[in-house]
């Protein structure tokens, strides 16, 4: 990572109480980090997901269950991506987000060895935490009792410790806080990352989601409630965002990570990021555990609260990464909402055809992929999108990547529960620092 002169940051704020901002300060996007399905790697997961390319495959480790197939990370290696012989230290999802997060904070061109920790916040998102870790080490306790539990157990699965692990291996001594709004838990963590920094009470945080539930007791337990898609015979044709034969969505694993900073401060340091963080609108369905509002009414005022914090109207949003899970309620629901509150003015796309669902990391890794659209003028594609929904009267992206510069841009995130989360998002404008 290359080393911040420390003059940067005095340049920027002191480590002591800031005063509250006397106007809503711009958030800028200056890192990105990630690890999907669709490669390791900014870089080869942004290729991944505008290839159009589908990555769910026949799954070894779901054999003989009732859906055998899976969106898997495939080109991770822990000790080589986080070079460290001890990654085994970590779940698997903490693995993630770790690799995440080290790519993101050498992307925005900061050193965690000369920047100002106690300025530093973490904010990380997670559905279901280190499950992979816990249920193993409950088949051992089972079977020889408490001397056959490792003394990393809890250190490994706890649900906060993937942002307790980044904290440490950052040296932010900021807050550090962990989400758990099931699939909208990364969108979750980067809106609270937009009012820590908007509150004045830190200078970076580094935020997003990570998961790695891709496990026969979670795929069984979705199964059962008719979620996933029973394509066996298909599964890359599986998960088929929008598409009038959808039939559910596809398991997956990775992480998404993003640095934020105020913009002022960024460009006092030479940099300005991908994307403007212009707005964030949360709330809840309060309608059921796992069905969304079938008018979609969560979803709409999440969606209208995102556009006020822009100060935008729904008229000028020109490109969504929707949810788009796959599954006929979803799709279906928020395409009704889009269509009311935007109009057909906005490109949709949902880049789960490519990835599966992230779960708790889906809405960190669409954010970051609705920020690289903006600042690459390129908007990835619907995999598998045959044969739209006749339903929906959206702009669908089909086959190839759209050349596209959104002007402003939403990434909507709901999850189990009735969470929602949208971001919005704007393209950087000339800051002066």
């Amino acid at each position: 990572m290359a080393c911040l002169p420390q003059e940067a940051f005095a340049q920027s704020r002191s480590p002591g109480a800031a005063a509250p901002p006397t106007r809503t300060p711009d958030v800028a996007v200056t890192g990105i980090g990630l690890v999907t399905p669709a490669g390791t790697g900014r870089e080869a997961s942004w290729d991944g997901v505008c290839s159009g390319r589908p990555t769910a495959a026949t799954d070894p480790e779901l054999a003989g269950e009732p859906v055998d197939f899976s969106c898997r990370v495939r080109d991770f290696d822990p000790v080589r991506d986080l070079e460290d012989p001890q990654a085994w230290r970590y779940d698997r999802c903490t693995q993630f987000a770790l690799a995440a997060a080290r790519e993101a904070v050498g992307d925005a061109g900061l050193d965690p060895v000369a920047w100002p920790g106690e300025r530093v916040g973490v904010v990380l998102g997670t559905a279901v935490g280190g499950i992979s870790t816990l249920l193993p080490q409950a088949r051992k306790f089972d079977a020889t009792g408490a001397g056959g539990l490792s003394p990393m157990l809890l250190a490994k699965f706890l649900p906060n410790m993937a942002a307790g692990h980044l904290s440490i291996a950052l040296g932010a001594r900021g807050p550090s806080l962990q989400t758990s709004t099931a699939c909208a838990a990364g969108a979750t963590a980067v809106g609270l990352a937009l009012f820590l920094l908007r509150s004045g009470a830190c200078d970076i945080v580094v935020a997003g989601g990570a998961e790695a539930g891709v496990i026969p007791m979670m795929t069984s337990a979705f199964a059962r409630m008719r979620a996933l898609s029973r394509r066996t015979g298909e599964p890359a044709a599986a998960s088929r965002p929008f598409d009038r034969d959808r039939d559910g969505f596809v398991m997956g694993e990775g992480a998404g990570v993003l640095v934020l900073e105020r913009a002022a401060d960024a460009a006092r340091r030479g940099r300005t990021g991908y994307a403007l963080l212009a707005g964030y609108g949360a709330t809840s369905d309060a309608h059921h555990p796992v069905a969304p509002h079938p008018e979609g009414r969560g979803a709409r005022a999440a969606i209208r609260a995102a556009l006020a914090d822009a100060g935008a109207a729904g008229t000028e949003v020109d490109h969504v990464n929707a949810h788009g899970t796959s599954t006929p309620l979803n799709d279906a629901v928020e395409g009704a909402a889009l269509r009311q509150l935007l109009g057909t003015g906005a490109s949709v796309t949902s880049t789960k055809g490519v990835t599966g669902h992230l779960l708790g990391a889906a809405g960190a890794v669409e954010a970051a992929f609705t920020a690289l659209t903006i600042a690459r003028g390129l908007a990835p594609p619907c995999a598998n999108l045959t044969h739209p929904d006749p339903a929906l009267d959206l702009d669908l992206i089909r086959g190839p990547a759209r050349p596209q510069r959104p002007t402003l841009a939403l990434s909507n995130s709901f999850g189990f529960g009735g969470h929602n989360a949208v971001l919005a998002f704007r393209p950087v404008a000339e800051v002066t620092a």
